[in-house]
């Protein structure tokens, strides 16, 4: 059954039947949901026909862009040949082999196998039974324990959840699980007090080696760090912190996980943000941009050590999931690949457009609101506070984060509230003149936030 576009009857049947994500259910019945339509670029439409520029890049995934006829073509093309088969049963299909030797290719050195998932959490979550799998393995069934960070963001299944530093994710399901324990993140804004950057960056490094020690080595099997922490409000490493947290894993035998689920294909301006920070994981999970969003896949990238390890083990490993390398998903994030290199998309984000994209935000640094203003490659962080000398923020009540987001929506411009720091994460394809717009409607957005406050 088909109907003629209607605003108003959408919204009233989402009402009534859709559970969306990290939602107050009752809140959004009453106000409504918002829906986009169509998308072009770096370009959004919604039903009422307002034109919005997508400054996240969907949920920091579409990194070619909206509207490539290139990936919508290989969609096409591989379901008219072969829709669907699964990988189980001792089978594959071309495109799922074809992606991963193409991962390998251009994996962090020493990562040449490659199990495909559907999502981010999956990924992780697949990352935490290997860590399991392995340490019994080797013989060292005690080895489990596995430390992430606070503010870190890894999925949101049990497991992953656990992973997550993320404490609002938690009393719901009762979690964390038993086994996941969380050290401080390098986030000197918040937290560095009267360090410096570097400082504060080893005294985090440093908070690791001590939980280890604490737990007793013998129990730890891992340690999990996205390259930048991105849903936890963009927290960019200072020099020198993954290198300590290197020496850490290397110096107690831990597996060193690599979350580049937003770091990875292009974001930090490197294939990966491992590549950006010289970090050298055991295991890397990878999503969001792998397709730039068109589909749903997701991937598990694991070095020798892991690897060898499962191959040697002499059994069946018993995990995987219906869709696991989806021949359709699989042709389009081929061709996604494809695309980012072609065009240079895995590299623009370090060069004179990154560069752009630093000095034209920066430029909001002088805002009464903004305590500090930090980006990498395309991805980039407002720090919106009460006191900038003090870097004291605002009462969480007043929820100063989700004013300046609907300010922001309302001037056509999607900036994501993390607490009441505003997170960026544009499509590579965003040209400097969309990074001015892009500029210009935050700054609309924060005065209009400003206002709201009794703030001149």
């Amino acid at each position: 059954m088909t109907h003629v576009d209607d605003p108003q009857r959408w919204r009233e049947l989402d009402r009534r039947h859709h559970l969306h994500p990290f939602s107050n259910a009752a809140e959004l019945a009453r106000g409504g949901v918002r829906i986009i339509t169509r998308a072009e670029g770096c370009w959004l439409w919604d039903s009422a026909g307002n034109r919005i520029l997508d400054g996240m890049a969907g949920l920091w995934c579409v990194n070619a862009g909206y509207g490539r006829a290139e990936l919508v073509e290989a969609a096409r093309r591989q379901m008219a040949s072969l829709p669907y088969y699964n990988t189980f049963f001792q089978t594959a299909t071309p495109p799922a082999i074809e992606l991963a030797a193409r991962l390998a290719e251009i994996a962090p050195i020493g990562l040449d196998r490659v199990f495909f998932t559907n999502s981010g959490s999956e990924a992780n979550d697949t990352a935490v039974k290997l860590v399991r799998f392995f340490w019994n393995l080797m013989g060292r069934p005690k080895k489990k324990t596995i430390i992430s960070r606070n503010y870190g963001y890894h999925g949101v299944t049990l497991a992953t959840a656990s992973l997550s530093g993320l404490p609002a994710m938690h009393p719901q399901s009762d979690l964390p699980l038993p086994g996941f324990e969380h050290v401080p993140a390098p986030y000197w804004y918040a937290e560095g007090g009267q360090r410096t950057p570097e400082e504060h960056g080893r005294f985090a490094a440093l908070a690791l080696e001590r939980r280890i020690q604490e737990l007793d080595p013998e129990t730890v099997g891992a340690f999990i760090g996205e390259p930048i922490q991105g849903a936890g409000g963009v927290i960019i490493p200072p020099p020198g912190y993954w290198a300590e947290v290197q020496r850490i894993c290397r110096d107690y035998d831990l597996l060193l996980i690599a979350d580049e689920v937003i770091c990875g294909f292009g974001r930090t301006g490197h294939w990966w943000g491992s590549d950006r920070f010289g970090i050298v994981p055991d295991i890397v999970t990878a999503a969001k941009g792998l397709s730039s969003g068109y589909l749903p896949i997701a991937a598990v990238l694991v070095g020798g050590r892991v690897g060898e390890a499962l191959l040697a083990a002499g059994q069946e490993w018993t995990h995987g999931f219906t869709y696991s390398g989806h021949p359709v998903a699989a042709a389009v994030a081929l061709e996604n690949l494809r695309l980012l290199e072609a065009e240079g998309l895995h590299e623009r984000a370090r060069g004179p457009l990154g560069d752009h994209f630093a000095r034209a935000l920066g430029r909001l640094a002088d805002h009464p609101l903004v305590g500090e203003v930090r980006s990498c490659g395309l991805i980039a962080a407002l720090e919106l506070v009460e006191d900038k000398a003090k870097r004291r923020y605002f009462p969480p009540a007043r929820r100063v984060g989700l004013i300046c987001r609907d300010h922001c929506f309302a001037g056509g411009l999607v900036m994501r509230a993390v607490r009441d720091v505003m997170v960026l994460a544009p499509p590579l394809i965003i040209t400097e003149a969309e990074v001015d717009e892009l500029v210009a409607r935050a700054h609309l957005a924060l005065d209009r936030t400003a206002r709201d406050l009794g703030i001149a």
